[in-house]
This record gives C-alpha cells, structure tokens and sequence, in this order.
C-alpha cells in the first residue's frame, strides 16, 4: 500500500492537516486508534491564556512573542501564526463547525465549575463573555435532567451567585430519560443527546422548562443536544424569552463528538482513507528517512508513503510514554526532551503547573521529528506530542494542535 502521506493518529491535529493536505490534492491515509481528546472537549478552542511564568495573557498573537525559543508558536514565528490563525474560523466553517470569537483577544467561557476560563474561539453554541467578572443575566434558571450526575448545578449557582446573578435550581424528567436511568452507565451526557435528538422528547422537554420560568432572563443547560448536528441547538435557543447558555457536562462531550465526526466526514469525503480502530506499531527508517509502516490490524502489510505526521498526543493519548527514569516515543523512538530529575516532574499542588506536561519529542524548527540527534526529512510532529510547551498549563492546547497541524500542512505543500 502507498500513499503520499501517512498521518499516525485521528484527534483535532491530525484531521486538520489531512484535510488540508487531501484536498490539496494529496492522497492521505490516517490511523486512527480509538478516542481522543476531542471526547473531552469543552467546546471552546485555547490560544494562549498564561504565559509560562504565569502572567495572564489577553492577546495571545501578541503575547505569543514573549514565549521561549522552543516553544511551538516560536518555531511558527509571529507573522506565520498571525497567518494560520486567520484561517481558523474560515477552515473550521468549511468543515461545517461553526466558530465565534477572535484569535485576537480572549474571551471568558462559563465552566461546569461556575468559574469562568479564557477561550479565543468558541462552538457557536458556547458563549463567551468579555471579561472574567461579567454578570451573566439578573435571574438565571439552572435546569438539569432528573438523576443527570455529570451536570452539578449547585458548582454554576454558586459561580453565578459570586457575579451577582440570582439563580434558581430546578430538574425535568421524562418517560424518555428515566428509562435511561435504569442503567447508570446509560444516563450520560451522549446518550441524553441521542434522545434528545427525537423532536418529540425535545419538545416534552421545552415545554416542561417553559412552565418553571418565572420570569429569569437566563436559562442554564448542560450541553446535551446536538449529537448529530446543530439543529437541535438552534431550536433549544429560541424556544424561550430569555437566553440560553449551554454549559459543559463530565466527558463524554457532545459538542467535541459532533466536530470530530463534522472533522472526520470533511476528510473521508474529499477521499481521504481511514483505518479507525487500529495502530501503528513502527516503522522503516533509512537514509534520514521513514519508508514504511506497519500497523497491527494489516498484520505484514506495510504502508509506504512520501510523509508522514505523527499526532498521537502525549501521555493521554500514549503518544509518549514515561518508564521509572525516562520519557520516550513508542512507534519511532524517537528523541524526546523531558526533565531528568523525576522528583521535579510534577507539583503536589494540583493546579500548580506540571512539569511532566511539557515533556514530548524534540523537533526542528519545521516541526520534523529527531532521532539520535539527526532529523529525519519526511517524520513532522503536530500537537500535544511536541515538546516546549505546556498546554494545560498555557491554555494553549487547542491553538497547538490546530496551528502546527496547519503549519506542517504548509510545510508538505511546500516541499513537494
């Protein structure tokens, strides 16, 4: 089997450059093995919210000057990442995900928690607000489905109530969603979407929410509709007098399901060819360069192409591994940076910054992957696997991983 380009994993990062490369004519395959971190998305997508000494960033293309030399949107550059980011919106749209905000300036998001978080770009359905402190409404209604345990209401109350908004709690229950209850592992935010999706049980449920309003001008709703796509939303949203805010649930997550599978259709229908279900278990390397690889599902059969990009994640997405001393790349070998003091790889403080997020393979400045020392030509790297930042604690996932997915695209177009 041969192709032009091989892509080693089937999260945001890999799906953005293949659709990229495929419909720029090249004939792409991608290897996909299971879930990943779109399943736990929140719906908006980080730029840059903090800096690594901590400094809170507001306008992150700026800001993202003032980050270290290895740090990916360095290897970028100012004017390329100002480039790729105005792209973002548009590209997202012709994938059919809808996205608002600006790449700009921040804007605040309201969390499962109740506290807010900088997000650049959001889902249509997601709102963002100007400013950390923003009162959101007068009198809020924070309505949850009867036994929905990923969805605390009393955490956004509480949030609310901090800002200055009066909150009222109440529960809905349907013959629909009880029946879902009679199995715990059924009564998740995915399956409450798929019921959700019949226009007979979303309607039961409008009318029973349209009946505790007592004159709110918020209405508060986990984010459970739209698994299939967005129309659901949209008549959720103009269904009352007042305005609706969807707010995020414990993973799964319906919106970050629904745009990996707008992502994943962008890709499959301008021909691009998926193994889902599968993984890659090496490849050749000769001469500086991968010629193959092999993965466990076509057993002796190796796929040849003239590039390829690995985009398997960091330790979430087992794309780099730790051992008792050592952090390293499992399918390549490839060279990694990682601090060798393990006593130093992560804070006892929960929400301090974690060293060991940092951690990932060490490239060139055209994201093209080391090993022992020497770059190998057609071997890019994109996303959360590349080493010299720290996402979770940036706020910068979602930007890395579209930016160098992009950037690497650009990189193969370019080269051949």
């Amino acid at each position: 089997m041969r192709y032009d380009v091989v892509l080693i994993g089937g999260g945001l990062s890999s799906l953005v450059s293949g659709i990229i490369l495929q419909r720029s004519g090249r004939k792409c395959l991608m290897v996909s093995a299971g879930q990943n971190a779109l399943h736990f998305s929140s719906g908006s997508f980080g730029i840059l919210s903090r800096l690594p000494d901590g400094t809170p960033v507001e306008r992150p293309l700026d800001e993202a000057e003032a980050l270290p030399a290895g740090h990916p949107y360095s290897k970028i550059g100012g004017s390329g990442l100002r480039d790729l980011a105005g792209g973002i919106v548009p590209f997202f749209a012709s994938c059919g995900v809808r996205l608002h905000g600006g790449v700009e300036t921040n804007g605040w998001r309201l969390t499962p928690t109740g506290s807010m978080k900088p997000a650049a770009l959001a889902l249509d359905e997601v709102a963002l607000f100007p400013s950390k402190d923003y009162k959101i409404g007068h009198k809020a209604l924070i309505v949850n489905i009867e036994g929905f345990l990923d969805f605390n209401s009393e955490f956004i109350a509480r949030g609310l109530r901090e800002r200055g908004t009066d909150c009222r709690l109440e529960t809905v229950s349907l013959p629909e969603t009880e029946h879902l209850r009679k199995n715990p592992t059924e009564m998740r935010s995915v399956n409450i979407a798929r019921v959700m999706d019949r226009e007979e049980v979303r309607t039961a449920f409008l009318f029973a929410v349209r009946s505790l309003l007592r004159g709110e001008d918020v209405i508060v709703m986990p984010e459970v509709f739209g698994f299939a796509d967005t129309s659901a939303i949209v008549k959720v949203s103009e269904a009352f007098p007042a305005t609706v805010l969807f707010v995020g649930t414990v993973p799964p997550s319906v919106p970050g399901m629904r745009t990996q599978m707008l992502l994943k259709k962008a890709f499959e229908s301008s021909g691009g060819m998926l193994l889902p279900g599968d993984e890659v278990l090496g490849g050749e390397i000769s001469d500086g360069r991968v010629k193959s690889i092999r993965t466990v599902n076509l057993g002796s059969v190796s796929v040849e192409a003239d590039d390829f990009i690995l985009s398997t994640g960091s330790f979430f997405g087992k794309g780099i591994v730790s051992g008792p001393g050592t952090v390293y790349e499992p399918v390549f070998g490839l060279d990694t940076v990682y601090e060798t003091d393990r006593s130093k790889w992560y804070d006892e403080d929960f929400f301090a910054r974690q060293e060991y997020l940092s951690f990932g393979v060490d490239t060139d400045g055209r994201f093209r992957a080391k090993k022992g020392g020497k770059v190998i030509e057609n071997l890019y790297v994109t996303g959360s696997e590349l080493s010299g930042a720290n996402p979770l604690y940036e706020g910068s996932g979602a930007g890395i991983a579209i930016l160098s997915a992009m950037q690497v695209a650009r990189e193969i177009l370019n080269g051949n």
